[in-house]
């Protein structure tokens, strides 16, 4: 602890001449007015979760949009168990979101459905089982962990998989780096999140207008940075089932504090968000409906989320597993100790519970659980 850089300042007013320890000091007097309080009375739920959703609606720089045309199918092909179909929606004009459908040959009619969404840097192809031969795409070494989608068509969901802005299908060699996207979103007044959750809007309401699907059996599932928009989603449509957060829950701001700013990915900044709320206030305002976390996070925000369910008295449609390093609360070392400032990222991670290393889909977790709440075998 010692020697750990922290901000601090000798004047009497409290004042910082440096610009970062100003910056870090009104990050920590930040207020977030919407942000999620266990002590709020039940009654006052859905007034506050509606504030929420009309604040991230407003934060996501959506563009307003004259009705754009229908969908349409490209290709279908057999699999083994199941049919895969490539779509196109048109989300905005000049953008094109292209997805893919994996239909379980013994689905229901109406069949549960599920919108997934992959990590960082990988493809609805490999959600797909279908390789990662996309410009830009690396190698994935658990390749056979994220094959998200293929893993939910097996469980009998209809599985539709979209890319995230900038990858797989929707890379650039002219500009494969993501950060010039990023700023120039941002120049635009727009941002990537709010992108990326905006071109995958269409997909969720084609899906609804299939007579094969089961419009009110629709969940949205996301891994890592395919996390952050099937959350946006969910808050902003009530009409989502159900959720699988496939990453830890973690309080953004909290952790800017804590490591002096650090800079988290550039893809994950949105222009006042910490302002208002936080990721697990998000997360409490999806509740009752049911949600899993699959790799933990620090307990008290866990705890604090876990309560808006309890409110509600639908404690059970909240289910949150750690990483197996953690799932034993005796080795969460730092288990209701204040997280301290000048830490670095591995230093954050220990203290949020997180094993780097095997951060990938939880199929063993989210497929059996997705399943049974939304009832694939009806």
């Amino acid at each position: 602890m010692g020697d750990r850089q922290q901000f601090t300042t000798d004047r009497d007013d409290g004042r910082f001449v440096e610009t970062a320890g100003f910056v870090h000091a009104t990050m920590k007097a930040v207020e977030r007015p919407l942000a999620f309080d266990p002590d709020m009375p039940a009654a006052s739920l859905p007034e506050w979760r509606r504030a929420v959703r009309e604040r991230l609606r407003e934060l996501m720089c959506f563009p307003e949009v004259a009705e754009q045309p229908e969908p349409r199918m490209l290709w279908r092909e057999p699999r083994d168990g199941y049919e895969l179909q490539k779509w196109e929606a048109y989300p905005e004009p000049l953008a094109v979101a292209p997805f893919l459908v994996l239909i379980p040959d013994d689905a229901p009619r109406p069949a549960p459905a599920v919108l997934c969404f992959p990590g960082s840097t990988r493809s609805k192809e490999g959600l797909a089982g279908e390789g990662e031969g996309e410009p830009g795409q690396p190698d994935d070494r658990r390749f056979e962990a994220n094959k998200m989608g293929r893993y939910y068509a097996e469980a009998g969901i209809v599985a539709i998989a979209a890319d995230n802005p900038g990858i797989g299908e929707l890379s650039s060699e002219i500009v494969p780096n993501r950060f010039t996207i990023v700023m120039n979103l941002l120049w635009l007044g727009r941002n990537y999140e709010g992108l990326s959750t905006f071109h995958k809007l269409p997909i969720l309401e084609w899906a609804r207008r299939q007579d094969w699907i089961d419009s009110e059996r629709i969940a949205v599932s996301g891994h890592s940075l395919g996390a952050k928009p099937a959350l946006n989603m969910m808050v902003l449509d009530e009409g989502i089932r159900a959720m699988v957060y496939n990453d830890f829950v973690c309080d953004f701001r909290e952790r800017a504090i804590a490591m002096n700013l650090s800079l988290i990915a550039h893809h994950q900044y949105i222009p006042k968000f910490v302002s208002w709320f936080d990721s697990p206030d998000l997360m409490a305002a999806v509740a009752p409906r049911p949600f899993l976390v699959t790799e933990g996070g620090r307990t008290e925000h866990i705890d604090r989320i876990r309560h808006a369910w309890e409110l509600q008295g639908a404690g059970e449609s909240f289910e949150v597993h750690y990483y197996p390093r953690f799932a034993d609360p005796a080795d969460r070392l730092h288990e209701g100790e204040p997280l301290p400032e000048g830490i670095t990222m591995e230093e954050y991670f220990e203290y949020a519970n997180v094993d780097v290393d095997q951060h990938a889909f939880k199929r063993e977790v989210a497929v059996p659980w997705l399943a049974r709440v939304l009832d694939a075998g009806r």
